[in-house]
């Protein structure tokens, strides 16, 4: 018998959430790690794009194959090498080390959100699962607005290889409430061959859709930007503004609130409007909030506020663009949902992990590389959605 309807979700947000906890959790000990590993600033924020790259390019490879064997057992090999892989972060004594595992566990994270995505495929019409996904993102909201915080809680009490361990027993309960609580939504599929070149015609049909690319792409830009301001905010406010690390995961927390908050009120509007209205509109008004950053980063305008701000409606307008984007693109392919979940998520990390690499290397001791790279993913997500989708009547 299947589980009643918010069960599911608050399962299959659990899984969703692998990202924003393996992500946001860690991110007040940057400071922490940089002195006891004996490392640099940049050192330690490629750990974090080497998560966005493993993120990406382990979906691509779970897409044909939760098409193949099921949604369940693809989620179990997943599940248990991120356990793995979360364990061996926490007993890391190098960056470099750090780097390689951080790569691994994303490998087993990005199963979780690849087959929850597509299991809402499975069980829900088009405009519900636009709902579902807000749904989603009111359980997935809170690890972005506790992850923060916990870490640097955990921070004033233990080192931070215990963030680590926390992640290992978080994925440890989620593998038991999978095994006994989801149900298998998509039956193994004998016909389906899994092959290379099977695996790359069905990408390649995806992504030469134009409207797939346009509202994957362009929500992926904007996302990219989210996850520029996530690498490049602890070292601005907390080393150029000296926000306290424990206050930096309220501050990050508030803007996660925006998100939800925004993600709800998506859910609720969507069955008396359109969502492409809504994700075009919530574009626009995201580009406008990248420009006010940069402008107010180059000109010192308004302090921490001047960027805080700014960053707030930039991150609140993915609560509209994320569900919207996702639901629209993956709409015309309910057989290939595994395929089209896996490509979406490449696109997103993908992007995530150039726009999160180049804050490294743009370092100059400001807040100007930051503003620029989320200003320049914003402009052009806006730009590409617009390019390829055509306008609603």
């Amino acid at each position: 018998m299947r589980p009643p309807k918010t069960e599911l979700l608050i399962i299959l947000g659990a899984l969703t959430a692998f990202a924003p906890l393996s992500i946001d959790m860690y991110l007040p000990a940057f400071p922490q790690m940089e002195v006891a590993l004996g490392t640099s600033t940049d050192a330690v924020q490629r750990t974090l794009a080497a998560f966005f790259l493993g993120f990406a390019l382990g979906q691509s490879s779970y897409g044909p194959v939760t098409d193949r064997f099921g949604r369940k057992p693809p989620l179990y090999f997943g599940l248990g090498l991120y356990i793995l892989a979360s364990i061996g972060c926490a007993l890391a004594t190098s960056a470099e080390a750090l780097t390689v595992l951080r790569f691994i566990q994303a490998v087993g994270a990005c199963s979780g959100m690849v087959i929850a995505r597509a299991m809402v495929r499975d069980l829900f019409d088009p405009k519900d699962a636009a709902r579902a996904y807000s749904s989603l993102m009111l359980v997935t909201g809170l690890a972005p607005i506790l992850a923060p915080v916990i870490g640097g809680l955990v921070l004033l009490w233990a080192g931070w290889s215990m963030i680590f361990w926390l992640l290992a027993a978080y994925a440890v309960l989620a593998l038991a409430a999978v095994h006994f609580r989801l149900p298998e939504t998509h039956p193994a599929d004998p016909s389906r061959p899994l092959a290379f070149g099977r695996a790359l015609a069905d990408y390649a049909r995806i992504i030469v859709d134009r409207r797939y690319l346009g509202y994957a792409a362009g929500g992926g830009l904007g996302m990219a930007g989210m996850f520029a301001y996530i690498a490049g905010s602890p070292f601005v406010f907390i080393d150029l503004h000296g926000i306290r690390s424990q206050d930096y995961g309220w501050l990050f927390g508030l803007n996660a609130l925006g998100f939800v908050l925004a993600a709800q009120v998506n859910g609720r509007l969507l069955p008396a409007g359109s969502h492409e209205r809504a994700l075009r509109l919530a574009m626009l008004v995201q580009g406008a909030a990248a420009i006010v950053l940069v402008l107010s980063v180059a000109t010192g305008w308004g302090g921490f506020l001047g960027i805080f701000l700014p960053i707030f409606v930039y991150v609140a307008t993915l609560g509209f663009i994320m569900p919207n984007a996702a639901a629209l693109a993956m709409a015309p392919h309910g057989r290939n949902a595994g395929v089209a979940s896996a490509l979406l998520g490449t696109l997103q990390f993908g992007l995530a992990a150039i726009a999160s690499a180049m804050i490294g290397l743009l370092h100059d001791g400001t807040a100007l590389p930051m503003a620029g790279t989320v200003a320049a993913c914003g402009l052009a997500g806006l730009a590409l959605n617009r390019l390829l989708v055509r306008p609603p009547r």
